[in-house]
């Protein structure tokens, strides 16, 4: 059997500034649902997340909480560990930038770039954002204080907070040298940066010019020491990139990190936020260039959350100040972890800003959920029990191909619903697979198994009916598991298919003809019961 193809695919790490919210819990399920999928289409996966824990906003949260900055990130790792746990993520690696790994790393990092040549020592005097992390010229800051009207306050051009007069000692890495390379990087691979839009943006911004970056500090002490200079720290940015290979044995000059390193890197793609779309897609791979080392395939970008404003209308930014924040924990307690993770994977538009409201959560879970999937399994395998002494039919010879309504609606399910899950497409995906869902609920209604039931002779109707639709409910749970892993294990329990839910031969478990025969069907509860807020 040939060796399965490696996909290494990884979120960003999250800053330990403040606790795990909607926004980055949405990019780790992005990221938990491909994840799943191309394990069960045959992928040697690994799935990486995990903390940004250095820089000078995170020493400030520590400060306000009285811990050391250690302490505060230590405090904070269970915090994110526990919910990916909850949220059914399936992540391999958690790595943290405090652990000795990318200690070694980002030294080794240092090494390189200053043999490369595109490191050199200045002084920086400008305008640093402390939440953003950012670094800004004086040109970028005239324009957008006198685009808001706010002309001398000096106001972040991302987040619009205040901005800090830095001065000091700096070694730079000399992006400018970089910008002929980068726009050749996206002429030559327009899905580098994917939405499409999204690599407009960045090709705007490189072909605007390009400005060496700071990439030390020496005004605080939170960060990874400079190897050949110990009175300057990594800029948080310079660091916390790197997480990725390291994640994969870079630096490391075992037999096995070696390997590992060889079978892992290119990565195939890093799932981000739009805010964090420069560090990514320029800066990211400039460092790679420099160093000679290969780059990522592809950076997938996703919009923010927004929430509606139920008196104006308006889609707006989640803030605790505008009393619109949304918790996790408040959606899971509405939808279940299930119902959660359907939700945002499949009712949201994965490049763009999406707004979200809990009457559109409430919705979707009935209609999709409750109403279309939940009523098809609980109605089929009610009517397999009932008429078929708790079994399924038997499955004769050829009846796999038997012409029927359903069988025809699956026939290529497994290439289109892999075409939109590969693109993240998630909602293209799901529409295929509920496209089934609902032929199998008009299937019922136009077949009125209940009235076939009745004629002793037409048992062989009756059987062809319910195994044609327990098949296409087996071939969709397996279809949604990337999306509900539990409910669809469960579903293939209830049908003595247990064994089929680690599969990792997607393709074939889709192929109509895999339902097992006179096995034991349990009826259950309702997967989904149905939500009914207002009452």
């Amino acid at each position: 059997m040939a060796e399965k193809p490696s996909y290494f695919v990884t979120t960003p790490i999250y800053y330990v500034n403040a606790a795990p919210h909607l926004g980055t819990a949405y990019c780790t399920l992005l990221a938990d649902v491909q994840a799943r999928f191309r394990r069960a289409a045959g992928y040697d996966v690994k799935f990486l997340t995990g903390m940004d824990e250095h820089g000078e906003k995170v020493a400030e949260a520590a400060a306000e909480h009285g811990m050391t900055p250690q302490e505060w990130c230590d405090s904070q790792a269970p915090l994110f560990q526990d919910l990916w746990r909850e949220l059914e993520v399936s992540n391999d690696d958690f790595i943290r930038t405090t652990e000795p790994r990318q200690n070694h790393a980002v030294q080794y990092l240092w090494d390189r770039m200053l043999e490369s040549g595109y490191l050199y020592k200045g002084s920086y005097d400008g305008w640093y954002c402390v939440p953003e992390e950012t670094y800004f010229t004086e040109t970028q800051v005239e324009k957008a204080d006198e685009e808001r009207g706010t002309k001398g306050e000096h106001l972040c051009p991302d987040c619009g907070r205040p901005l800090e007069r830095v001065q000091e000692e700096s070694y730079f890495f000399k992006l400018s040298a970089f910008q002929d390379r980068l726009l050749k990087l996206y002429d030559e691979h327009p899905d580098f940066v994917q939405p499409d839009f999204r690599m407009n943006e960045v090709r705007s911004f490189v072909e605007g010019g390009l400005t060496d970056t700071s990439v030390s500090r020496t005004t605080f002490d939170w960060g990874i020491k400079v190897p050949f200079d110990d009175k300057h720290v990594t800029y948080v940015w310079f660091d916390a990139l790197l997480n990725y290979m390291t994640a994969v044995g870079y630096s490391l000059d075992d037999p096995d990190s070696r390997a590992e390193l060889a079978r892992r890197w290119p990565a195939q793609c890093h799932l981000i936020g739009k805010d964090i779309i420069r560090f990514h897609c320029i800066l990211w791979p400039a460092m790679l260039m420099a160093i000679d080392e290969a780059l990522p395939e592809h950076v997938f970008v996703h919009g923010f959350l927004t929430v509606r404003n139920a008196e104006t209308g308006k889609a707006e930014k989640m803030s605790k100040s505008r009393g619109n924040a949304i918790a996790p924990r408040d959606v899971i307690e509405l939808l279940g972890v299930e119902g959660y993770r359907y939700y945002f994977m499949t009712d949201v538009i994965h490049g763009e800003d999406s707004a979200i409201s809990f009457e559109r959560m409430e919705q979707v879970y009935n209609a999709d959920l409750a109403n279309s999937w939940g009523n098809l399994v609980s109605r089929a395998l009610n009517m397999s029990a009932k008429y078929f002494d708790g079994r399924t039919p038997e499955t004769p010879d050829g009846w796999a191909e038997k012409d029927g309504v359903l069988r025809g609606v699956a026939a290529g399910i497994y290439d289109r619903y892999f075409e939109r899950m590969a693109a993240f497409d998630y909602v293209g995906a799901k529409d295929v697979v509920m496209e089934l869902v609902h032929a199998a609920n008009h299937y019922i209604e136009d077949s009125a198994p209940w009235a076939v039931a009745k004629d002793p002779e037409r048992a062989g109707e009756l059987a062809d009916i319910i195994r044609d639709l327990l098949e296409s409910i087996r071939i969709c749970a397996h279809l949604l598991a990337p999306f509900m892993p539990e409910t669809s294990a469960e579903v293939l329990r209830r049908m003595s298919l247990e064994a089929e839910a680690a599969t990792d031969d997607l393709a074939g478990a889709c192929a109509w003809g895999g339902l097992a025969g006179g096995v034991p069907v349990t009826k259950g509860d309702a997967l989904f019961p149905r939500l009914d807020t207002k009452k």
